[in-house]
């Protein structure tokens, strides 16, 4: 038998690539059309083994965590305005040091910049933690900051790729997608990796992409607004109405799926719409925040009937945590009005002020809720950012790939601690360095996944989210 690919390393008859894509293509614009047409070709291959798709799975050891929170800041923050202290920065301000533009090849002697925000220890473990994030660093003795991540590509949109998906040149499956694979869905009536975006970041849908995966996988984007996602009421006018069409559409489906008993899309295509009927009835009780109560809006900085704003992403990413969904990725911008600060460090204040709040109080109602101990939070960025400026009296810091910081917290992750270190300058990783592979190989483990292990065949090669690298960075694991 053909070999085939499998989470578990069971050995399926494969759905033949030719019907796949008579499938694929199928999918009609916006979400009800064609992200749940498109669950048509893994449901074939589950269904023809009785099995289903969303029973949450474990699939090589006990996890810590059970589900991922991610969040994205868009235009690389810095990591020595934020995270990471450098008192000598801010002592040689205006000094030159070998250094070098966008790329290593513009090498040229560069003044320093310090930072012009001022650092704080804070809680038990005397975590240093900006100015910038000073409702977050009421959590510090919950983050794990390490400071030591590095990537490959210097430019925003390969280097947001890599963040999502291991590749910065290639388009590649995300680490939902991979997630969603790996593991499946909690709630039947949810997917398994849903996206809040109100701005398409760059690279654009690819950082959510499934890729080469069945394209089940793939994350479905909620935009914030009045309509999160498009016709999800039912424009059926009564209750009863719909029944009836549901039981005629069902005996018709079933008497034409018998006409064609070695076509397993069929069926499949009918479990799709009874998901899409799920969220239908689902859904909107998820964007419903009549029931938060004041305090809990307040401590988020939402006010009531906002529909868009950071802090409403953030309560709706909680909500959709605590009904089963797998992976939530909450995208504060898009590729435009960022933390791309070229040209004043100032213009991290705004943006640390949009985020800072919303972030701390979803980390504490993470805890107080008791979902902290299984969630696992991701705090992240593409890159970092110079410690030098482009030209004498600049006040704003270039892209940085060889240094800059990631947040994690939760389940598995030891709080109140930094790994790794930059020299005194923030240039160079001095101890304990973190590839971004090594960032996701531990986030996959504490997900209960091995990286080497978690693959899919494809163009005759096994692939997986951390290539032929990655490894897991064991001291900070609790």
């Amino acid at each position: 038998m053909k070999r085939t690919n499998s989470p578990f390393g069971i050995t399926r008859r494969p759905l033949e690539r030719r019907h796949f894509l008579l499938g694929a293509s199928g999918a009609a614009a916006g979400f009800l059309g064609s992200h749940r047409s498109m669950r048509d070709a893994l449901a074939a291959t589950v269904a023809a083994d009785g099995g289903g798709l969303h029973a949450p799975a474990r699939i090589h050891f006990e996890p810590k965590a059970r589900r991922l929170l991610f969040i994205f800041l868009t235009g690389g923050f810095s990591h020595v305005d934020t995270f990471d202290p450098k008192p000598r920065l801010v002592k040689d301000h205006g000094k030159p040091i070998p250094a070098f533009g966008l790329r290593p090849d513009e090498s040229r002697p560069l003044p320093l910049l310090g930072s012009p925000f001022k650092f704080a220890r804070r809680g038990r473990s005397g975590l240093e933690v900006s100015e910038l994030f000073t409702h977050l660093g009421e959590h510090a003795d919950d983050l794990c900051v390490l400071r030591t991540l590095h990537t490959d590509i210097v430019e925003h949109f390969q280097a947001t790729l890599a963040m999502h998906t291991g590749s910065s040149t290639i388009p590649m499956p995300s680490l939902g997608s991979w997630l969603s694979y790996g593991l499946g869905s909690f709630n039947p009536n949810l997917p398994a990796y849903v996206v809040l975006a109100e701005h398409l970041p760059y690279a654009g849908a690819q950082v959510w992409d499934a890729g080469f995966l069945p394209p089940e996988h793939q994350g479905v984007r909620l935009v914030p607004g009045d309509a999160p996602i498009p016709d999800l009421a039912s424009s059926v006018r009564s209750v009863r109405l719909a029944e009836m069409e549901r039981i005629l559409l069902n005996d018709w489906n079933s008497a034409h799926a018998g006409r064609h008993p070695g076509d397993a899309r069929l069926p499949a295509r009918s479990r799709s719409f009874e998901t899409a009927r799920g969220m239908m009835r689902e859904a909107p009780e998820v964007f419903d925040l009549a029931r938060e109560s004041d305090s809990v809006l307040a401590s988020y900085g939402l006010q009531r009937g906002d529909n868009r704003s950071f802090p409403w992403q953030c309560i709706v990413a909680r909500r959709l945590l605590e009904r089963g969904v797998r992976v939530v990725e909450v995208i504060d911008t898009g590729s435009h009005d960022n933390w791309d600060a070229h040209g004043d460090m100032e213009a991290h204040r705004p943006k640390a002020l949009r985020v800072d709040r919303a972030l701390a109080a979803l980390i504490g109602d993470l805890k107080e809720r008791g979902l902290l101990q299984d969630t696992l939070a991701a705090v992240c960025t593409e890159f970092g950012r110079t410690p030098w400026v482009n030209d004498p009296g600049g006040k704003g810091r270039n892209h940085y790939a060889k240094a800059f910081t990631c947040l994690l917290a939760g389940a598995g992750v030891r709080g109140g601690i930094a790994h790794g270190e930059t020299n005194e300058y923030g240039a160079e990783i001095a101890s304990a360095p973190v590839h971004v592979h090594d960032y996701h190989a531990t986030i996959l483990h504490l997900l209960g996944i091995d990286h080497t292990r978690l693959t899919y065949r494809y163009s005759g090669r096994d692939f997986r989210l951390t290539d032929v690298s990655g490894r897991v960075v064991t001291g900070i694991l609790a």
